[in-house]
């Protein structure tokens, strides 16, 4: 474990397992480093360093009033690339995450890193407005905000399931993981799940896709009803030339847990 201080003094909590070349995971929201640690521990077996952090506002990172936006959380990303001294890097963002990566390749050149994976990634838009007609309206993510001022415990149940695509007969995700999952959540700050509502819900990086110059995979399942197949996973890999897409048939939004085997297979064949 370390801790990397920001350029404006916040503690990022930081995971670092291995040797070898490295992994940098973003995580998605609202969780943390922890919903990447299945995926990590089988990334060091297979021989390389796997780090993931918190983002600040989760987990066990600082709980700021602000900065919760993508150039400030791209430039928290290179301050652990940099603190850490990491080069030749393999960085993955999933949902939220992806968001993160996009504006490290624009803003920061995509400094020490060779490869790019995108993994139930909000690039390359998710709003719906006169650009971007297939989008989400406002109004769903006016409604997280709601229903987490409202009952924050209560939505997390609710949209835990949505995320890890569980029916009423569905028992492939244990009660006991959505649990976890949702206290998981419950460590970040109110203001931080809220804040970054806004940002992965209407940023849009459509400019950001142009910076993509390097090898890039993007993993998407074609069932989630979080962020939307069609208008993410599918459109960022039109956007990003010589991009590889793999579209996991009938797959979640949480497939780092339903499809963890195959994402550590794809991850492993990508990076070497």
């Amino acid at each position: 474990m370390a801790i990397i201080k920001t350029n404006d003094n916040v503690e990022l909590y930081v995971k670092d397992w291995g040797e070898g070349r490295p992994f940098v995971l973003v995580h998605g929201w609202p969780l943390n480093a922890d919903m990447w640690d299945t995926i990590a521990h089988e990334l060091v077996e297979q021989g390389f360093r796997v780090v993931a952090y918190d983002r600040r506002g989760f987990g066990r990172s600082s709980q700021p009033g602000a900065g919760y936006d993508y150039d400030t959380l791209a430039d928290d990303l290179a301050a652990v690339i940099e603190g850490l001294s990491l080069i030749d890097v393999t960085l993955v963002g999933f949902s939220m995450g992806g968001g993160e990566v996009a504006r490290y390749m624009s803003r920061h050149r995509g400094r020490n890193v060779a490869h790019v994976a995108l993994v139930s990634a909000v690039t390359p838009y998710l709003l719906k407005d006169d650009s971007n007609p297939d989008g989400v309206d406002g109004a769903t993510f006016d409604g997280f905000i709601h229903e987490l001022k409202k009952d924050r415990p209560g939505f997390l149940e609710t949209f835990g399931k949505q995320f890890y695509g569980v029916g009423l007969l569905d028992w492939s995700v244990s009660s006991a993981y959505l649990e976890w999952t949702k206290q998981m959540a419950l460590q970040a700050s109110l203001r931080a799940t809220i804040k970054c509502v806004d940002a992965f819900g209407r940023t849009d990086f459509r400019a950001d896709m142009k910076a993509f110059d390097l090898p890039t995979l993007v993993i998407h399942g074609t069932s989630d009803a979080t962020v939307p197949f069609e208008i993410s996973g599918k459109r960022a890999a039109e956007m990003i030339p010589g991009a590889e897409l793999k579209a996991y048939d009938g797959a979640p939004h949480g497939l780092h847990y339903t499809e963890q085997d195959r994402l550590v297979a794809d991850l492993v064949d990508f990076a070497r």
